[in-house]
């Protein structure tokens, strides 16, 4: 276990033992999406495996190319769509979300302190910022809510699984209804996100999210003692963010709580996001429900429309951010999220009055 943690993590008894037979270069590469101005860095790998490794690499990128250029507006294959259940099933608050921004210390300025004058401002109850290092000038602003996870500055599997694990115990704790994780370079519209929580119940198995591919991911796995299974399962990329109910995270606990969630992600070398789809989809047989209102930076952001009506939006290099006209111009507001929010939140004291 290569994390720095202040606890050692504990091995759940239930934790199944897997080993997967799919190119792990692969798996990692199409899990643990963030910023691509920071990819995921590779860990080492059998030398058996490099030779088979490269090419599946290389038709990776081809494919993740592809997806970069286009919006996906229709539902994945055999996901179910959250526009299926459009009444309100549950009246929710603010305070039944736990919003979990992942961050880390090289990104606290350049973005952190955008998400603060931002969303942020609006939903500070409700958030609590996950990172890897002590910030006295965060500190006094989120309070107990900025947790120095001790988790590696990396961004490795090993690290982005620590901090998932700290996120998911969090939650637990707070007794809060939802668990939401986004990225520290999302914007999440915590209006529309409480409109399509509502359409579910707390104590209902909901994952709600969008995947980053166009199929599912295949893999097999076994258990101390069982024959190996073949597993396919569907996973919501965590660069736009991704909901479980509290009923499916306390189903997930033997695989996650108290440290087992690094121990299931080290054993399947899978990161983060996908181990969440792995043990939701993989393991509890619990169908995730696509949602087209979450967004990262994998996407064409400019055709989005709507705004108002998203629940997370995202930027990335080469310009690639939502197309929103406004009194910023895009050298002063180069992510444009200064724009959604005031395009939001129009009382703002710093956003500026049209006339």
């Amino acid at each position: 276990m290569s994390t720095n943690m202040t606890r050692k993590p504990r091995t759940s008894a239930s934790t199944p033992a897997a080993a997967f037979l799919l190119v792990t270069g692969m798996l990692v590469l199409s899990c643990g999406h963030r910023s691509s101005s920071l990819p995921l860095e590779e860990e080492p790998a059998p030398t058996a495996t490099l030779s088979a490794a490269g090419k599946v690499f290389s038709l990776y990128f081809q494919r993740l190319t592809r997806e970069r250029r286009t919006t996906t507006t229709t539902t994945a294959a055999g996901a179910r769509s959250s526009s299926a259940s459009p009444r309100v099933v549950e009246q929710l608050s603010p305070a039944d979300l736990f919003i979990a921004v992942k961050s880390t210390a090289r990104f606290h300025r350049s973005r952190l302190e955008l998400l603060l004058e931002t969303w942020m401002s609006r939903s500070m109850a409700q958030t609590f910022v996950f990172t890897d290092a002590e910030d006295p000038q965060l500190q006094p602003r989120l309070g107990d809510h900025l947790i120095h996870t001790h988790c590696s500055s990396a961004h490795t599997r090993q690290a982005l699984s620590c901090k998932m694990f700290y996120e998911y115990d969090t939650f637990l704790r707070s007794g809060r209804k939802w668990l939401c994780h986004v990225d520290d370079d999302n914007y999440v519209n915590v209006v529309a996100l409480l409109k399509l929580l509502s359409q579910y119940h707390h104590t209902e198995d909901v994952y709600l999210g969008r995947p980053s591919t166009g199929t599912p991911l295949q893999a097999s796995y076994s258990t101390q003692g069982a024959a190996p299974q073949e597993v396919r399962f569907w996973f919501a990329t965590g660069g736009a963010g991704f909901c479980l109910s509290r009923s499916l995270a306390l189903r997930m606990q033997p695989w996650t709580s108290g440290g087992a969630f690094m121990n299931t992600s080290d054993m399947i070398r899978l990161p983060d996001d996908c181990t969440v789809g792995f043990i939701v989809e993989g393991l509890l047989g619990v169908a995730l429900t696509h949602s087209p209102l979450f967004h990262s930076h994998l996407e064409n952001l400019s055709t989005i429309t709507d705004l108002p009506a998203q629940v997370t939006l995202s930027y990335g290099p080469e310009d690639n951010t939502v197309d929103i006209r406004g009194a910023f111009s895009t050298q002063q507001d180069p992510t444009r999220f200064r724009s959604v929010h005031c395009l939001l939140y129009p009382d703002t004291p710093w956003c500026p009055r049209l006339t």
